[in-house]
């Protein structure tokens, strides 16, 4: 589209053209105010929207977009070419958003794929759209923070997925050791949008704001260059649904508590802690009920149980009890999915450069080990490490391919001039070769690691020392 935006009209659908705020430095009119740390609504009145395009709040969404980078919308607008896009297109944007005239793009869907194999659905808004979103995200963020749940860690700063599973030991540890896990079918997509208006405008008192939010939960799809209406749901992929969401999903947190439940709850994964199994049947029945009764959300019955804590699995991690005390471990399906990612990344066809290689493996298990540094997991580290090491080996192997290549490196790396022909010339399989005493002694650790491949086990051991 090379700078220009696309107009799309699907049916009675007008999608309108619309640019951005600029690089909104030094920008600021007396109109505005720029105050950008606001924490109540109530001081503003009707002047929320006028905080919410402020040049501070606008230039300091910009460069948050700026830095997450990430693909374009519906009219293939990149991020590098944002700003002069902005510096050209920033008054007429404004004043329409200000008017009220101004129409969010359809969503760009795209699918990823999920744990259980199946794909998640994203809505990729256009750039400048992320742009109004982070501006609207900003200013909210610090109000509804005040009201947020203690017990809520999803998108949420200074708290993170860490933070739930030590709030998880606690509550087991304090004798809460029955779970009630319940698992909201498609929440995203599912969100009822009347009921989420509601909520915001308990708080938001700037009609207009409420007004632009319900544009974009409606502002619909594009699916195979065919547009479809959103009238129920959040769509995932802009900077405002995570907000939305923990908005939505405070008011299940707010009945917990009146109820007097301990629980932890991480973006739309939620925990419920009992002392019984009794306690827990009855809980999950009375939640279930005010889930869909009262927030007109689905709940997947199929997946939503009551457990012992030690079958339960949460944020990838599973629990156990040691010596009268609860601790972490890695969940086997996520041990799985860490062996199935090293097992790709290791492949000996996929036609990667060695430097390629271990910039991907450093990147993987580097953040790997970083997410799963609270669980006891050493020993399965180390036979891990034995398992991956010997998938380098097969690498190696492969690469050396022709005899001639496999002798030179062998006597290189120190085995005797007769046992390297000896081997060059061997016709066994590479996985059984990668585990062979020539390979093990020549191929050795140590040599692994100066080559810079990192280890899990070394990586974990780091990681735990730091924590």
């Amino acid at each position: 589209m090379k700078g220009r935006r696309q107009k799309i009209s699907q049916d009675s659908y007008l999608q309108k053209d619309r640019a951005e705020p600029e690089n909104y430095v030094g920008a600021q009119t007396s109109m505005w105010i720029t105050e950008n740390n606001l924490t109540s609504l109530a001081q503003t009145g009707y002047g929320l929207l006028e905080h919410i395009l402020s040049p501070a709040n606008l230039n300091n969404a910009y460069k948050r977009v700026l830095q997450n980078k990430g693909a374009g919308g519906i009219d293939e607008m990149q991020v590098e070419s944002l700003k002069d896009y902005l510096i050209k297109e920033k008054d007429e944007l404004i004043a329409s958003i200000l008017a009220g005239r101004y129409r969010p793009n359809p969503v760009r869907r795209v699918e990823i794929p999920k744990e259980n194999g199946k794909q998640r659905q994203l809505g990729i808004p256009t750039v400048i759209d992320r742009v109004i979103q982070q501006a609207i995200t900003q200013m909210l963020s610090p109000v509804y923070e005040k009201q947020f749940s203690s017990n809520s860690y999803g998108f949420r700063p200074k708290r993170n997925a860490h933070h739930a599973l030590q709030q998880c030991q606690c509550y087991l540890n304090e004798g809460y050791n029955y779970a009630v896990d319940i698992d909201l079918e498609k929440f995203f997509d599912t969100v009822n949008q009347s009921k989420l208006i509601e909520v915001l405008s308990r708080t938001i008192k700037d009609g207009r704001v409420i007004s632009l939010i319900h544009k974009y939960l409606q502002a619909g799809v594009m699916v195979s260059n065919k547009f479809e209406q959103t009238t129920v749901g959040v769509p995932q992929g802009g900077p405002l649904s995570p907000l939305l969401s923990n908005i939505m999903l405070n008011e299940l947190d707010r009945e917990l508590e009146t109820r007097g439940h301990r629980f932890v709850r991480y973006a739309d994964d939620m925990v419920i802690f009992c002392k019984s199994k009794r306690s827990a049947m009855r809980t999950m029945a009375n939640i279930v009920k005010y889930i869909r009764e009262k927030l007109f959300l689905k709940v997947n019955m199929e997946k939503s149980v009551v457990e012992f804590a030690v079958n339960v699995k949460f944020l990838g991690y599973s629990f156990y009890q040691t010596k009268g005390a609860w601790r972490l471990r890695l969940h086997p399906k996520s041990a799985e999915r860490m062996k199935t990612r090293l097992k790709e990344l290791t492949s000996r066809s996929n036609g990667w450069g060695t430097d390629r290689r271990k910039e991907k493996l450093k990147q993987f298990i580097t953040g790997w080990v970083h997410y799963f540094k609270l669980a006891d997991m050493k020993k399965l580290l180390l036979r891990t490490d034995e398992w991956y090491r010997r998938r380098l080996r097969m690498v190696f192997w492969k690469q050396w391919k022709l005899i001639r290549t496999r002798y030179a490196n062998l006597i290189r790396l120190g085995i005797a001039s007769s046992k390297a022909w000896e081997f060059a010339n061997t016709r066994k399989g590479y996985w059984r070769i990668a585990n062979s005493y020539i390979l093990s002694t020549s191929v050795t650790n140590e040599r692994l690691k100066l080559a810079g491949y990192p280890q899990l086990t070394d990586c974990y051991l780091n990681a735990r020392k730091l924590n």
